[in-house]
């Protein structure tokens, strides 16, 4: 259990976990339709976002991003919930219209690939199996 994380946006998720170390250009390489990353050279390239928790540093690029956000919410291809090192006001703003819940983690926490992960952004946990 992971606990002390800071609530950007509330709520609940819970999915496999995808995890990178590189930011992500929303308008840029993910596919609103699909929640695909479509960027050959970033590692998630071709991965889905769907139902993942997705945990990544942080959003780059334009502002525009946040509506990639309430895109793939109303596509049906959104991450279940997002774990980030470093918030930012791309993921903050478009999670927060598309409600996705958002947690920071505490500095030094790591989360490994493809596990089970239980997101409570509002009590700050992520609890994984």
């Amino acid at each position: 259990m992971i606990s002390g994380c800071k609530k950007i946006v509330g709520g609940t998720g819970s999915g496999k976990t995808l995890v990178t170390s590189q930011p992500i250009n929303f308008l840029a390489m993910v596919d609103a339709r699909t929640g695909k990353v479509t960027d050959q050279k970033h590692e998630l390239y071709g991965k889905s976002l769907k139902n993942a928790v997705l945990v990544y540093p942080n959003a780059v690029g334009s502002s525009v991003g946040a509506y990639v956000f309430y895109s793939l919410a109303q596509n049906g291809v959104a991450p279940s919930a997002i774990v980030c090192t470093k918030a930012d006001i791309t993921t903050a703003s478009g999670c927060a219209i598309a409600n996705i819940p958002v947690v920071e983690l505490p500095a030094g926490t790591k989360i490994k690939q493809s596990v089970k992960a239980m997101i409570d952004a509002d009590a700050g946990t992520i609890a994984t199996v």
